[in-house]
C-alpha cells in the first residue's frame, strides 16, 4: 500500500485532538487556547503580536482567543493606549493551573501514543516531525 504521509498525520492530529478535547472542558479552556498558556508559562509576559507571530496565527485570531482567557480569568491584559494587539499579556494563577493541568493530560498522552516506542524511537520521531516542519517552512517561504 502506498504511504500516504498527509493522512497519516492528519489522523494522528484528529485523534490526538479528539483524545484531548474532554480535558479541555474540565480545564474550561477552547481550543487553541493552551498553546497561548504554555507560552507564556515558558516565556513570561509577551506581546499579543509575539504571540501570533510564533504560533503562525493571525493577529485578530490571537486577539479573540486573549478576550476570552481574560474573561475566564487565565490571563490579564495591558492593552496599548493605540492598539489592544500591541498590549502585553501576562498569565494569572488561575492559567498556570490550568497550564500545568493541561501540560499533564498531554504529557499522559504521548505516553500513550508512543507506547512501545524505544527512547531511540522517540528521540528520531520528534527529529523526523522537526525536520518535516522546517522543510513546509521552506515551502512557504516559497522554497
Amino acid at each position: 500500500m502506498e504511504r500516504m504521509f498527509h493522512m497519516m498525520i492528519y489522523r494522528a492530529f484528529h485523534a490526538q485532538r479528539s483524545c484531548l478535547r474532554p480535558h479541555l472542558d474540565e480545564i474550561g479552556l477552547g481550543a487553541g487556547q493552551p498553546k497561548l498558556l504554555a507560552y507564556l508559562a515558558a516565556h513570561g509576559p509577551c506581546s499579543q503580536r509575539e504571540l501570533a507571530d510564533y504560533f503562525e496565527i493571525d493577529p485578530a485570531a490571537v486577539s479573540r482567543m486573549i478576550d476570552s482567557l481574560v474573561k475566564g480569568g487565565f490571563i490579564t491584559r495591558a492593552p496599548s493606549e493605540n492598539n489592544r494587539r500591541c498590549g502585553i499579556v501576562c498569565l494569572t494563577p488561575k492559567g498556570a493551573s490550568a497550564n500545568r493541568e493541561w501540560q499533564i493530560s498531554c504529557q499522559a498522552l504521548e505516553e500513550k501514543m508512543l507506547g512501545g516506542f524505544t527512547a531511540e524511537e522517540k528521540r528520531q520521531f520528534s527529529d523526523y516531525l522537526s525536520r518535516a516542519y522546517q522543510n513546509l517552512k521552506v515551502v512557504q517561504k516559497g522554497g
